[in-house]
């Protein structure tokens, strides 16, 4: 690589990538650390093996659900990390929020683990997941606006899109928890609403300049 080709100092993308799939690797670890262990008294048996499991099934039910959200989170950021040529500030900066609420992330897992029918705990753990993919949003919003990814920044727009309707997910659903026991469990079916949800965005907003046929008639 020539000096011409290196990017600036703290401005690379291959580490900034491997440091955002580490804070995934750590926060998805510490899921499965947050889940109680039985003691000596619950071992004992199995009879009170069983017991101790049943009790804790809110816990591992929150724990699939954390870790299949930020698999899923983590699988976009890679495909995208695969597409950027190259940084800017305000795209490194926006890695700061984004990652802070990913590690943030086992803390509202485990309340709501504790307290899956406590609506209060609910909208935490929602409210946090919101804020991480409107993060993830705007990173995406970032690349495509500033021409940091290679292919078609209309895709890229497009992805930004399925963010934002990931976020809109969990803040809507949210509300349910105040009305319905163990309403957390429809934010299982949150990775749907990315494709779904942003190709309704994307008509909303319309066209990406740059995708439109550069032969048709200006108005």
């Amino acid at each position: 690589m020539s000096e011409s080709d290196r990017p600036e100092p703290g401005f690379s993308p291959e580490r900034l990538a491997f440091f955002t799939d580490a804070i995934f690797a750590i926060a998805m670890t510490l899921l499965a650390v947050e889940l109680e262990r039985p003691d000596e008294q619950e071992l004992a048996s199995t009879r009170a093996l069983g017991s101790f499991l049943v009790h804790e099934r809110d816990s591992y039910l929150a724990f699939a659900l954390a870790f299949i959200l930020l698999w899923s989170v983590w699988r976009r950021h890679h495909k995208l990390m695969d597409r950027i040529g190259r940084l800017s500030s305000a795209f490194t900066a926006w890695h700061a929020p984004f990652l802070l609420l990913v590690a943030f992330l086992p803390f509202p897992t485990a309340v709501i683990g504790a307290s899956a029918t406590n609506p209060l705990a609910d909208t935490l753990f929602a409210a946090t997941m919101a804020a991480m993919v409107c993060c993830e949003a705007v990173i995406r919003e970032i690349s495509h606006r500033t021409g940091l990814t290679t292919g078609d920044p209309a895709d890229t727009r497009h992805q930004a899109d399925g963010s934002w309707a990931v976020g809109a997910w969990f803040l809507l659903s949210a509300a349910l928890a105040w009305l319905l026991p163990y309403a957390f469990v429809l934010w299982f079916l949150a990775p749907l609403a990315s494709p779904y949800g942003g190709a309704l965005i994307s008509r909303l907003r319309g066209p990406h300049p740059e995708s439109r046929d550069v032969n048709a008639p200006r108005p």
